[in-house]
């Protein structure tokens, strides 16, 4: 099965990061991420992506009636490669790695699993799972249970406690807050990430943790977009917020849920924390409504963030 942080190639050599787990009228959800050029593997950006696919295979480009939304999309056959997170994690321990970067992944995933956690429920994606890592690359490891996600999470707690790994320092976190290209202020966007225990430093090494639940596959439920919206809500169960979407349910007479798309929002707020959201009222068929952080794939304007005493964020 295709799953979200999985990576497809095609016979072209355009490598796409899957956005979605499972099937839309039989096409894969994903993003143009990486183009072979003589032989190397270039990384392009959102823009370049759309603009490359327009110019040179349009048939890649989508647009999704469930999400109401633009992005990629590839049928089975036009994948030339699946390229599985866990499989290189278990490629990377069998041969010892072949440069700094898969020796720190290594170095991370047996820090793992001397805390207890099953690494066999772990892969990598990003730039090493296609060995397209430069010096420089972050290690982006992706968990297939909720329960050991969010035991490495406490791992990477303790891990930080330990002095084993570092919170990031400052230029790690303007990094951070630069590339996600926000609507939170810098000391609004650390203050939320800081207590997520999702990313840390490893020999020096930014890595990030996230979660792909094979159980949490959404149904095909078609969405209607009906207007945007700022909401001033509480949270009232957190069991989902760092799924793919993140879902945080809500204490609401009309609006069931924020269901977020956009990473930098997800484990944004606990229960019983008031947040507000910026985002867009979608209504099912059944009548059911929710609002959506990450309607777009830049989700200019959409946010959360917790509603509380400014000077936390001082």
């Amino acid at each position: 099965m295709i799953l979200a942080k999985d990576f497809i190639e095609t016979s072209e050599g355009l490598v796409f990061a899957v956005v979605e787990s499972g099937l839309e009228q039989d096409k894969v959800l994903c993003f143009l991420r990486y183009i072979n050029a003589d032989g190397n593997w270039k990384k392009v950006n959102t823009e370049q992506a759309n603009q490359y696919l327009a110019d040179n295979h349009p048939h890649y480009l989508y647009y999704s009636p469930v999400k109401q939304a633009h992005c990629h999309a590839l049928t089975l056959n036009q994948i030339y490669k699946h390229h599985q997170p866990k499989e290189r994690v278990q490629q990377l321990l069998e041969s010892g790695g072949s440069d700094i970067i898969e020796q720190d992944c290594i170095a991370l995933c047996l820090l793992f699993q001397q805390q207890g956690l099953d690494i066999s429920l772990l892969g990598v994606t990003g730039s090493v799972l296609i060995n397209a890592q430069k010096s420089t690359s972050d290690i982006d490891l992706v968990f297939y249970s909720r329960d050991v996600f969010n035991q490495a999470r406490t791992i990477t707690k303790q891990l930080i406690e330990q002095s084993k790994c570092a919170q990031l320092r400052e230029k790690d976190w303007l990094e951070s807050y630069d590339r996600r290209q926000g609507d939170l202020s810098y000391k609004e966007y650390v203050w939320h990430e800081k207590r997520k225990f999702n990313k840390a430093l490893i020999h020096q090494r930014k890595f990030d943790l996230s979660l792909v639940n094979e159980a949490s596959i959404e149904q095909n439920i078609e969405y209607k977009k009906i207007a945007p919206i700022v909401l001033n809500v509480q949270v009232v169960d957190d069991g989902f917020i760092f799924d793919y979407p993140a879902r945080f349910i809500i204490n609401h007479p009309e609006i069931k849920s924020i269901i977020c798309y956009t990473a930098t929002y997800t484990g944004q707020a606990k229960a019983g924390e008031w947040v507000e959201v910026s985002g867009m009222i979608e209504q099912a068929t059944d009548g059911e409504k929710r609002v959506v952080v990450g309607s777009s794939r830049e989700a200019n304007g959409e946010y959360i963030k917790v509603i509380t005493d400014t000077s936390i964020y001082s």
